[in-house]
């Protein structure tokens, strides 16, 4: 275990593997995503699977909630295999896990993780043994488990009995800072237990999902502290739209910086209708801007001022983005690096041409006042000057032909 400056663990040192994707021990921080199809219909469930891969999901998690959702699940395996999409599922159990694992061998063998929320594994007396049946089960199979505590349904017992401790304490903690060491403790033993029963330290992923930005900051910066399992971050009910997205983002940022999470998930709302796939975009984007990872070429463009005459150089650093990503799930086995490829699209003159010298390849479009030129740069270097009515598919030709000159088999 490394720590940075400010003494916080770096990623996990303890990898994790999970079907055909390793979490922790170095590896890039992965993408994952989850489906909100019943799982009882194969065909749907499918089809968001593959949906959600191609956008470059990792992994997918999948609910498992009734007898015939288990069932499902090895068709669900059955069909994407034959497709050619190797993405691994994991099933996400609450409170009756362990029967439909135990009832259904099947969807336990199909499954290449499970997620056990301990706040809800079980109640009272029979907590503890439905926890420990499906750790036994997991052992069985071989299936690395996420201990996934949530903030909305912390264990009651242990929430209750901190809470005693501190009142008995001579200076109590606020409720929230109780509740915060709830979550660590639940996480931290639970994998303990999991430990005695027989779970290896490399079949365990930890997750303490919150709500709040500063409570998923608190809480993991103590949870990194105090253990070396890979660590599954995520804002849980982050909301709809913008609102998910920046406090998402808010909370991540914090803590990738500090060198803290190995596998992450951005649990957006989608709109009436919405797209699935944004959350893996959101996700790929977090890590990209951070220079974490890279997943699809970036397009750099300005916002637009009083300078720029339309919103042409809108529509098309648009038109390119949407572009570049929609060619990606074949790219990446075509094109070695594109995914590190930048695009500038800037609206007039004042920083276009700086940011085009930049980028693999941009354009400075004309402003206001200026010549109905566009003058186009490779690698920092003005290579031609576009004009007239086909800049854009002029352009894009461009881009095409760079990607296939610097990235393709003989590049």
């Amino acid at each position: 275990m490394s720590a940075n400056a400010a003494g916080v663990k770096r990623r996990s040192t303890v990898a994790v593997r999970v079907g055909g994707v390793t979490i922790g021990g170095g590896a890039p921080i992965a993408v994952q995503s989850m489906t909100n199809t019943d799982t009882a219909d194969v065909a749907g469930t499918v089809e968001q699977v593959a949906a959600l891969a191609r956008a470059g999901s990792e992994l997918v998690r999948v609910t498992v909630n009734t007898v015939e959702a288990a069932a499902a699940v090895p068709r669900i395996r059955d069909e994407l295999d034959a497709r050619g999409i190797s993405v691994p599922l994991i099933g996400d159990f609450h409170f009756n896990g362990h029967k439909l694992l135990a009832g259904d061998p099947g969807c336990a063998e199909a499954l290449a993780k499970y997620r056990i929320n301990p706040g809800n594994v079980g109640r009272g007396s029979k907590r503890d043994a439905q926890f420990a049946q499906m750790i036994e089960l997991a052992c069985r199979y071989g299936r690395p488990v996420r201990i996934g505590v949530n903030w909305g349904s912390l264990d009651p017992a242990l929430a209750a009995r901190m809470m005693d401790e501190n009142a008995r304490r001579a200076e109590p903690l606020e409720a929230v800072e109780v509740l915060r060491e709830a979550m660590v403790v639940s996480a931290l033993e639970n994998a303990a237990r999991a430990r005695e029963l027989g779970l290896g330290a490399d079949r365990i992923v930890l997750s303490c999902k919150m709500s709040g930005v500063q409570d998923l900051i608190a809480v993991y910066r103590a949870l990194a502290a105090r253990c070396d399992y890979p660590l599954h971050l995520g804002l849980t009910e982050a909301g709809m739209g913008s609102k998910g997205i920046v406090a998402s983002t808010a909370a991540l940022a914090v803590l990738l910086q500090e060198g803290i999470g190995d596998t992450i998930r951005i649990s957006l709302t989608p709109e009436p209708g919405g797209d699935r796939t944004r959350e893996v975009v959101v996700a790929q984007e977090i890590l990209q801007t951070m220079g974490l990872r890279a997943f699809a070429p970036m397009v750099v463009a300005c916002p637009g001022c009083g300078r720029t005459t339309s919103t042409y150089f809108q529509e098309l650093a648009q038109k390119i983005q949407h572009y570049l990503r929609e060619q990606m799930p074949e790219w990446r086995s075509r094109y070695a690096g594109v995914e590190s490829m930048s695009v500038a699209v800037m609206g007039c003159v004042v920083n276009g041409p700086g940011e085009s010298k930049h980028a693999n390849i941009g354009i400075s479009l004309p402003g206001t006042g200026e010549n109905p030129v566009a003058p186009v740069y490779i690698d920092g270097e003005k290579d031609v000057t576009l004009k007239g009515e086909r800049i854009a598919e002029e352009f894009q030709q461009i881009v095409e032909r760079y990607v296939r000159e610097h990235y393709g088999a003989g590049a």
